[in-house]
């Protein structure tokens, strides 16, 4: 593809911003006869723009000239700087289409002052923002050393990000809503942003469910005729919402209607089985060749199976689950392990069936996907065990996964990449076998509370607000800073000395292990009764059971940040409360049967089995995770304290609260949670890694920096960098054609780590 000069791009630029600033002048000088308030505001509105323009210019060219600095390569121009003076750009043009409008329009008899004068104020809100944001980015690179987009240790992260609360966040969730992104992708984001907005009143207020549905029909409607009213009432919720309604709207991906609109859309596929690993120790052979223990996940919640998900577009010898093909291939020499994303604290492999249905097919590779605990139930290190020993227990038992083992790839997006480069780095600390190579999307490399160019894009993101992101970050790694002082000595020995790094094997594991070894190829296995038939009956393959493995949330403690958060949210909504138990009625089918223990906690309710199907204007059927739509009423609600109303005009005031005191807290610089702390030695041991992120995704950053020391160490490291398109735009690859088409950029990169280019296996 032919880059377009640097020189070209600022002219284009500089001839834009001249004509808007013209048009602008001339429709405000035709407006200001006008006498009626529209005519009056839409003229000042017009006034706005050029003063603002005028403001961001200076910081747009200093940000635009040393944005090269930072790339990975001058072949793949990208970071957090270069987002935002192409945000800017492609706002202005925005702008000038809309000033071209009110100028070919104003004077037709039927002229829409109101809705114009809307358009043209929330432009100037928007462009008055993004200077805000470019003041910030200025600073940063003040703070920071050339080529490194993080800002150094002499300014704490909350000094930092303290300064980004005078960001008018409301105007990018507005009329303006995902200008930054692909057309494919602006109905979609509309429609889920009108989701949220519409959601979070049923999953907050009060009611039966025949009125939450009612009322969905209402806001549903209420949101997309005044996208103000949907602005404010996004930002507020992204700002003080606790985890668990992150947690509840993004597991509406995992209903009944939206699990089924991948076999009905994608693909085929001729084994798609759900298979449970006992929690047993069992025995690799390491890469000395010596038995290594791998033990099973036991950390907050104890000895529970982990869930993987088998898919292949055909069925295989040896391969686990049932098909009506009477005819089955040899076993691939391949095996892609997959780790699902969900910020660590939602989501599952049948939530993204909606791309590794094509994957498999495109690749005609077994894919193996984890469906690891989640957090806050599960937090760091939980999932990265369970990840770990699936991926151990993949290798070992490759044959029941109709491949051979020859070659084993990672691949994850987002919080699963995360987690993928944390069983790289345990598989160099146990000896254990490495993976041949990794695909890792939109990959989180600093999972800490430190700002970069790229997170600032969080203030603007429909998928991924800041609020969103941090509470994710505070649910899977928060309790780790509880009790930084009792730990550190402890710290230092497992991650400061990292003796696991010379490539050792562990000390001599526990006479329990030593028991337990070796039973997992002595247990009689059963198959799952879930129907897996060819891909010519596509229909039933779908057919199956999810096993819920969800278990109480932990105990949180007690600090003054959460202390004054909690007392904010008691305040603006009604606290969510998760002490309902309800019964599961469904069957969970198992492919080995294991025996639990007497104390283990039994698993939670899966969506579902929550509630039963009602009427909706988003998505037909309402879904909150660990929790029924009825609120129980709060602590302080219960003292006493009166609860503020849900209309957002009332909760405006809430924006005067600081909503980043609860994130004030430090996370330890574990390799394991964060791999750029790894040290040089061992990120010089990992495999051929392949990276893809996005122009406007706020992990952008944390994937330039890793892959650029990847590359300083000499590691066979590829960088890809896709423009207007959102983090997690794999799950968006059935109805976006760009999504589509960088779905099938993922396989050539995987074709490329698997070392073929036409599939013939």
């Amino acid at each position: 593809m032919e880059l377009v000069g640097e020189e070209e791009v600022i002219k284009s630029f500089s001839s834009v911003v001249n004509e808007l600033t013209h048009l602008c002048k001339e429709n405000a000088e035709a407006l200001r006869s006008d006498e009626s308030a529209e005519g009056q505001r839409l003229s000042a509105a017009f006034l706005a723009i050029i003063d603002h323009i005028k403001t961001i210019l200076p910081s747009l060219d200093k940000i635009r000239a040393v944005a090269p600095l930072y790339d990975f390569s001058p072949e793949t121009p990208g970071n957090g700087y270069r987002s935002f003076v192409n945000i800017v750009e492609t706002f202005v043009a925005h702008a000038l289409k809309l000033a071209r409008e009110v100028a070919a329009a104003r004077n037709n008899l039927f002229f829409r002052k109101s809705g114009y004068m809307k358009e043209v104020e929330a432009c100037s809100h928007v462009l008055a923002s993004l200077g805000t944001c470019l003041e910030h980015l200025v600073t940063y690179i003040d703070l920071s050393e050339t080529g490194n987009l993080f800002p150094d240790d002499k300014h704490s992260p909350a000094e930092l990000l303290a300064k980004t609360t005078n960001i008018n966040q409301i105007c990018f969730y507005g009329r303006c809503l995902g200008f930054q992104f692909c057309e494919s992708m602006r109905k979609a984001l509309q429609f889920i942003c009108i989701t949220m907005a519409s959601y979070s009143e049923a999953y907050y207020n009060s009611g039966g469910l025949i009125s939450k549905a009612t009322n969905s029909v209402y806001t549903g409607s209420k949101y997309l005729i005044d996208p103000e009213l949907r602005a404010r009432r996004i930002v507020n919720i992204a700002q003080y919402s606790d985890v668990e309604f992150c947690k509840a709207f993004w597991q509406l991906a995992e209903t009944d209607l939206m699990q089924k609109l991948p076999s009905l859309v994608t693909p085929s596929v001729a084994i798609n089985q759900e298979i449970s690993i006992p929690p047993q120790s069992f025995t690799i052979i390491g890469i000395d060749g010596s038995d290594v223990i791998v033990p099973a996940p036991s950390s907050h919640i104890g000895p529970k199976p982990v869930l993987v998900r088998l898919i292949s577009a055909n069925h295989r010898e040896g391969m686990l689950g049932k098909t009506t093909d009477t005819h089955s291939l040899p076993p691939s020499p391949y095996l892609l392990v997959h780790c699902h994303g969900g910020g660590f604290v939602a989501q599952s492999s049948r939530s993204h069936e909606c791309y590794l249905r094509d994957w498999a097919n495109w690749l005609n590779v077994p894919i193996i996907s984890v469906d690891y605990s989640l957090a806050p139930d599960a937090p760091f290190p939980r999932a990265l065990e369970e990840t770990l020993y699936a991926y151990c227990w993949a290798r070992k038992n490759c044959n029941m996964l109709g491949s051979t083992g020859q070659k084993v790839i990672l691949v994850g997006d987002s919080a699963g990449a995360n987690l993928n480069l944390g069983v790289a780095l345990k598989c160099i600390e146990m000896g254990l076998p490495r993976p041949h190579g990794m695909f890792l999307a939109y990959v989180p490399v600093l999972v800490a509370f430190i700002p970069s160019p790229a997170r600032l894009l969080c203030f603007m993101d429909p998928l991924l607000p800041f609020g969103f992101m941090m509470r994710c970050l505070k649910a899977y790694a928060g309790h780790l800073s509880i009790d930084t002082k009792k730990d550190e000595q402890k710290s230092e020995e497992n991650i400061d000395d990292l003796p696991y790094f010379e490539g050792e094997i562990p000390a001599k594991n526990s006479k329990a292990d030593e028991e337990m070894k070796g039973q997992l190829e002595d247990e009689s296995l059963t198959e799952l009764p879930l129907r897996s038939p060819s891909k010519f009956s596509d229909h039933e393959s779908d057919s199956m059971t999810t096993v819920s493995l969800v278990s109480p949330p932990a105990l949180q403690p007690e600090n003054s940040a959460a202390a004054r958060s909690r007392k904010y949210v008691a305040q603006f909504l009604d606290r969510y409360v998760q002490n309902d138990k309800i019964k599961d009625d469904e069957e969970q089918d198992v492919l080995f049967e294991a025996p639990q223990a007497e104390n283990s906690v039994p698993p939670s309710p899966t969506l579902v089995e929550r509630f039963s199907s009602m009427a909706s204007s988003f998505t037909g059927h309402f879904s909150v995770s660990g929790s029924s739509l009825s609120r129980e009423p709060s602590l302080e609600v219960a003292c006493g304290s009166p609860a503020l109303p849900l209309d957002p005009s009332e909760l405006d005031q809430m924006l005067d609260k600081d909503p980043t005191e609860e994130f004030k807290f430090t996370v330890p610089k574990d390799p394991y949670l964060s791999p750029y702390f790894a040290s040089d030695k061992v990120l010089k041991q990992l495999p051929p890694i392949k990276i893809l992120s996005l122009q406007l995704d706020p992990c952008l950053d944390d994937c330039v920096m890793f892959a650029k020391r990847l590359k300083a160490l000499g590691n066979d490291v590829q960088l890809d960098i896709l423009k207007n398109l959102p983090h997690g735009f794999l799950n968006f690859s059935l109805i976006s054609k760009e999504a589509h088409e960088g779905s099938k950029l993922c396989v050539e990169r995987i074709k490329a780590l698997l070392g073929f280019d036409e599939v013939d296996n």
